[in-house]
């Protein structure tokens, strides 16, 4: 019982890695003796990022621009190069946009639905290989998605394309745990609060004393928070465990 947590050796790619988010779970996987590779679309942040990890554990930066198929084939590709097998996939790149309806562009809507939810099932698809490589039956290969509260519970901001695009990665979560199970690899989704990252800043920074205040456990998330949900999915603690949307949110249900 002592090591249903462990998650030493195995291999993990973090997407949107560099910041936020999925810099908290880079963070924990690595400090955890996992092998992890993180990426991001700008370069010079996402190498930083590895350069700090790698001080406290392996840590190794793939920059590609995942909002692209190119980007998504040439990341799948470089990791395969890399490694015989891949045990986490951490889909976590993510991007929002706001504006008023009467004004809310095709141009915010298409590049939020892309990183957000097609993104996400296109590197899934193409890291499959890997990942079927990497599963048994005892110890199942791991697809965690960063999903949000937005998309179970509508938010009061005007961000339409995020909370759509969130919700459809829950159910695209469900419907590929239902159609990986057989192979071996685990499917669940984190539906994540507020958190200090860039993606949140500006919210924070206008409102951030009142998301305390109706915060049910009166603050935002740490990156402890973040960190223990993910190593939970990748570990042997969550083997029974596969079509699940975890909240992280301090039992937030909307921002």
């Amino acid at each position: 019982m002592k090591n249903l947590f462990n998650i030493e050796g195995k291999v993990a790619l973090v997407t949107g890695g560099s910041r936020g988010i999925g810099e908290m779970i880079a963070t924990g996987y690595v400090e955890n003796g996992a092998k992890v590779y993180i990426t991001a679309r700008k370069a010079q942040a996402c190498n930083e990022t590895a350069e700090r990890l790698s001080k406290i554990g392996t840590c190794i930066s793939l920059p590609f621009d995942l909002g692209t198929m190119e980007g998504i084939e040439a990341l799948a590709a470089e990791l395969a190069k890399r490694e015989e097998k891949l045990d986490i996939l951490v889909n976590n790149a993510g991007a929002a946009w706001g504006e008023p309806i009467d004004q809310y562009s095709e141009k915010g809507w298409d590049k939020v639905v892309d990183i957000n939810l097609k993104g996400p099932f296109f590197l899934t698809q193409k890291l499959l290989p890997l990942l079927r490589k990497a599963g048994s039956a005892q110890n199942p290969a791991r697809i965690i998605n960063t999903a949000s509260i937005n998309g179970i519970e509508p938010p009061a901001l005007e961000t339409y394309a995020y909370s759509s695009s969130k919700a459809g990665c829950i159910m695209l979560t469900r419907h590929l745990a239902k159609r990986l199970s057989k192979e071996h690899i685990l499917v669940n989704a984190i539906a994540p609060g507020p958190f200090p990252s860039e993606m949140m800043k500006a919210t924070l920074e206008t409102l951030g004393d009142f998301i305390r205040a109706e915060n049910p456990l009166g603050r935002i998330g740490t990156p402890e928070d973040a960190a223990g949900v993910a190593i939970f999915l990748a570990s042997r603690a969550s083997a029974y465990t596969t079509g699940a949307v975890i909240p992280c949110d301090g039992g937030a249900a909307e921002v």
